[in-house]
């Protein structure tokens, strides 16, 4: 018998070539004269510009009885200016291809625009023209306040959104704007009107304290003309910004039951308050956490998930709080995701096992070495787009970081050991410093968990 022949020729499989060097990009600064200050970022190839804008208008600077004005305001950017109506503003950001959006946090308001580098100029004079001289109109802040209240209603019947809830009343003090929700309660939005919202853009909005960063393509772009015949029109008083006032938490560790009598799930949330980035030892906690519950494989989901079928998943994370320079920010530590009912005190027993045990043994040298491969090699695809490396310098404007921080966690997290990834993980998700929050059937739950003794039980209403 002769040979097969292939009847088609198959050409060698392609080899990777040699990795590129990659380095979170270095933004560079300015300033308009208007005051406000300017991070931008040429990155060839990325035709959709993306621009930032943060103001300095905290959740802490609110008047009292009136949580939610900030996020109203936020909203009300796209409402409208001085020259054009709600409608006709989308319709030129539409004919810009150009999005809008905006948010409130604690540690101020963000504007995020993108657009085609080729409009750039179209868009940053809608931007302009949002921050100079916004409408409010008052017919839109009575829909906008309408839209709010029918959040809040959803956001009660939402398990993880009410533990949040929970967690923040517990974990800070009733003065501390932390403990109450972003965006408003029921009762501090009903009176928010035209006159509130005014007055509080009034009193926040102002170049001289807010930066804006922008990224893409700028290649043939006179960018500190451009700004200045754009943003630079945007005109207020001088001032000085504001200055976030210290993270303090009774993390005593206790359990807090919501309940929801015939609920067939927990939700459940542990968290504490820990270092922020401005600590030294932000990226070994990085690693640590990632260790614990990032992925799939780490250790709270291979036990809970795995090995006992508990949950659909739980993860771990650190969450920045309020950050300021001197270093007395403070960032949130957590554990998130739902058991069936039944499971609920069986999963926190095993919990709580996983974090003794990682105490008395550690991370290994394997555990270490694939969040590493992750977290650094992913990094390049994480920051492909134009939007995800402003989010992310606005970020470290935000919280009071170096231009170079990023680049340096990076190499820092290529580097940690995995001893300091332990210490890391372990100091920051103490056992007896835990305060969990489970939203569930407290008649079913509370007793089994009271026997697990890792805290004081209390049950509240739903």
């Amino acid at each position: 018998m002769s040979a097969y022949v292939p009847a088609m020729t198959f050409h060698p499989q392609p080899q990777p070539g040699t990795p590129t060097p990659w380095a979170f990009p270095a933004p560079t600064r300015g300033r308009l004269a208007n005051g406000l200050t300017v991070l931008h970022c040429d990155r060839p190839g990325q035709q959709l510009v993306a621009v930032e804008v943060l103001l300095d208008a905290p959740l802490a600077a609110e008047p009292a009885g009136l949580d939610g004005v900030a996020g109203i305001l936020a909203r009300a950017f796209t409402a409208g200016t001085d020259t054009l109506t709600a409608e006709e503003y989308a319709g030129e950001l539409e004919r810009a291809g150009a999005t809008l959006d905006a948010h409130a946090d604690h540690l101020g308001i963000r504007l995020a625009l993108e657009v085609p580098a080729s409009r750039l100029e179209r868009g940053l004079n809608l931007l302009a023209d949002a921050l100079r001289a916004p409408a409010l109109p008052a017919d839109e802040i009575e829909r906008l306040v309408a839209n709010r209240l029918d959040e809040i209603v959803h956001e009660q019947a939402n398990p993880a959104r009410r533990a949040a809830k929970a967690l923040y009343a517990e974990l800070f003090d009733a003065a501390d704007r932390l403990s109450r929700p972003r965006g408003g309660t029921a009762e501090t939005v009903k009176p928010i009107d035209r006159a509130a919202v005014r007055a509080f853009y009034t009193a926040h909005v102002r170049p001289a304290t807010a930066t804006a960063v922008v990224v893409g393509d700028l290649t043939g772009v006179d960018l500190p003309a451009l700004l200045e015949a754009t943003l630079g029109g945007w005109t207020g008083e001088s001032a000085e910004p504001s200055v976030p006032a210290p993270v303090t938490a009774d993390d005593t560790a206790r359990v807090i039951i919501v309940d929801r009598p015939g609920s067939v799930q927990t939700q459940l949330l542990i968290g504490r308050i820990g270092p922020d980035r401005h600590d030294p030892a932000w990226p070994a906690q990085t690693l640590g956490t990632y260790c614990l519950g990032g992925t799939l494989t780490s250790r709270l989901d291979r036990v809970l998930r795995e090995e006992k079928g508990y949950t659909y998943g739980v993860r771990s994370f650190a969450q920045p709080l309020r950050s300021a320079a001197d270093g007395s920010g403070r960032a949130l530590l957590a554990i998130s995701g739902s058991v069936d009912t039944a499971s609920t005190a069986p999963a926190l027993a095993d919990t709580w096992t996983i974090l003794r045990t990682l105490a008395a043994e550690g991370l290994t040298d394997g555990e270490r070495e694939e969040a590493v491969q992750f977290l650094v090699g992913v990094a390049p695809l994480k920051y492909e787009t134009a939007g995800s490396v402003a989010g992310t310098l606005a970020d470290q404007v935000e919280q009071q970081l170096p231009d170079d921080f990023q680049a340096e966690v990076y190499r820092q997290l290529a580097e940690l050991d995995t001893a300091a990834a332990t210490a890391a993980v372990v100091g920051g998700f103490q056992p007896d410093r835990l305060v969990t929050v489970l939203v569930g059937d407290a008649a079913v739950i509370a007793d089994p968990v009271k026997e697990l003794g890792i805290g004081e039980v209390s049950v509240v209403s739903s």
